[in-house]
């Protein structure tokens, strides 16, 4: 950020550029897709697109969601300091900077063949409606799983692969590492959402966040396993998804839920979790 003009710092602290854990989590389920179809070597291009894609289209959603909750923001301790909830950016100019950042995306629609661009697109009323969805339910991070493991279909249209079966267990593990991962992250916020009003699935597990985590990866793993044994029916195979299995377990057994430096960490190693998933299924599709 410190290379940054003044003027711009603002604007690249709205689209979380100082964060690039999310854009990676957004990326890594759509990675997945293209690595789980055999083509990632034939198609590395599209890899670049969809990292580009997943940078402004992450951007593009956190000036959304901040422009819905500035005034919650402005309650709890975390986000009190955000460019809207401390006025450091009009509600004007970050409308004019959340159409730039999706021109940005739209010119990574724009190079998807005809299906992908119809799925994509079909994650608009997901992504227009997540805000709100801590307000109404104790289960917001099933709606963000859902969100942020769209790039999976999009890039599985993209592959042509045609097998919706081994997608659909792809992308739902994926919502389930999500809601995993997100919960984590939300262990930081308890306190500050109890006196606000806001929901979530970690003020939903209570005491049980550890065993809650726990089932939701378990969950993750089996739908990966399942995905992958439809492409390679082999035990080897599986064998892929093991340093995968091992860290996850590794942030289950090592989270301290009311640890916010923690908690923190555990939910940022989610990156790492994602590249291991990739090269796992990066080896099974090439096999196949």
């Amino acid at each position: 950020m410190a290379v940054l003009p003044p003027a711009a710092r603002p604007f690249a602290l709205l689209a979380r550029f100082d964060r690039p854990i999310g854009w990676w989590l957004l990326f890594w389920p759509g990675a997945w897709a293209i690595a789980l179809s055999g083509r990632a070597t034939e198609r590395w291009d599209m890899l670049l697109w969809f990292l580009l894609g997943s940078i402004a289209m992450r951007g593009a959603g956190c000036v959304y969601n901040d422009i819905i909750d500035r005034d919650l923001d402005r309650q709890v301790a975390r986000t009190a300091r955000r460019p809207l909830a401390s006025g450091a950016v009009s509600v004007k100019a970050a409308w004019v900077w959340l159409v730039i950042l999706s021109l940005i995306g739209l010119v990574v629609l724009l190079q998807l063949n005809l299906t992908a661009a119809i799925v994509a697109l079909g994650s608009l009323a997901l992504v227009a409606a997540y805000p709100f969805m801590k307000r109404i339910t104790w289960w917001p991070q099933a709606w963000l799983g859902m969100v942020f493991s769209w790039a999976a279909p999009v890039a599985w249209a993209q592959m042509a692969v045609g097998d919706w079966a081994t997608l659909a267990l792809l992308y739902a593990g994926s919502i389930a590492w999500v809601i995993g991962y997100d919960t984590i992250y939300a262990c930081q916020d308890i306190e500050d959402d109890a006196m606000v009003g806001v929901r979530s699935s970690a003020r939903a597990m209570g005491g049980r966040v550890r065993g809650g985590v726990t089932l939701l990866y378990g969950v993750a793993i089996v739908c990966w396993a399942a995905a992958v044994w439809r492409v390679f029916p082999t035990p080897l195979a599986l064998a892929a998804l093991l340093p995968t299995a091992l860290h996850l377990l590794w942030q289950v057994a090592t989270l301290t839920p009311d640890d916010g430096a923690n908690t923190l960490a555990r939910f940022r190693s989610n990156r790492d979790a994602g590249l291991l998933l990739f090269l796992g299924l990066l080896v099974v599709g090439q096999a196949a």
